[in-house]
């Protein structure tokens, strides 16, 4: 089963706390650039797991797809630093018939600071030839279930959305 969750009990945003470890951190004491993905990256997977009882094991061997990332846009805007804890958001912003786009975002531990902000663009492929596939009706019914609603990403500019996430952490809103 590739979902154990109920689709009306999914959240549409899921967050994490994590320590901002020595051995990912350079000589400043600032998590390493390339780091930044591996935290985000791991956070939503374990976020995922728990939140909707999604496997990617599952993914590969009941429906023989995966995604696969196609872009990533990033800002860096204020540095995660050594034994810091910190805070991971993740949320689908968008997807169509093979493309989901993923909007991760790190704060200080209050969530009052933005950190870093990424949006990852993956495609829905076939592990059996690499080409892309559609989303079957189970992970599209997914996506409908988990993704933001009201935002038009189409027509969302990636610095806009950082001053949007910035403004919403300060006044204690939703981005």
């Amino acid at each position: 089963m590739l979902f154990t969750a109920n689709l009306s009990d999914m959240p549409v945003e899921a967050e994490s706390r994590v320590i901002i470890r020595f051995q990912d951190c350079d000589p400043l004491m600032h998590l390493n650039n390339s780091k930044y993905f591996e935290y985000f990256f791991n956070a939503r997977e374990d976020q995922v797991s728990k939140l909707y009882g999604f496997s990617f094991e599952a993914m590969f061997r009941e429906l023989k797809t995966s995604w696969v990332v196609y872009q990533h846009q990033i800002a860096y805007v204020r540095p995660a630093l050594i034994s810091e804890w910190v805070r991971i958001t993740s949320r689908v912003i968008f997807y169509n018939d093979d493309t989901m786009v993923t909007e991760y975002f790190m704060t200080n531990d209050l969530r009052t600071e933005l950190k870093t902000m990424l949006w990852t663009t993956s495609k829905h492929i076939s592990i059996v030839n690499g080409k892309r596939v559609p989303h079957p009706k189970e992970v599209m019914d997914y996506l409908g279930a988990t993704c933001v609603p009201g935002l038009d990403f189409p027509n969302m500019q990636f610095n806009d959305r950082i001053h949007t996430i910035k403004y919403a952490l300060s006044t204690g809103s939703n981005a």
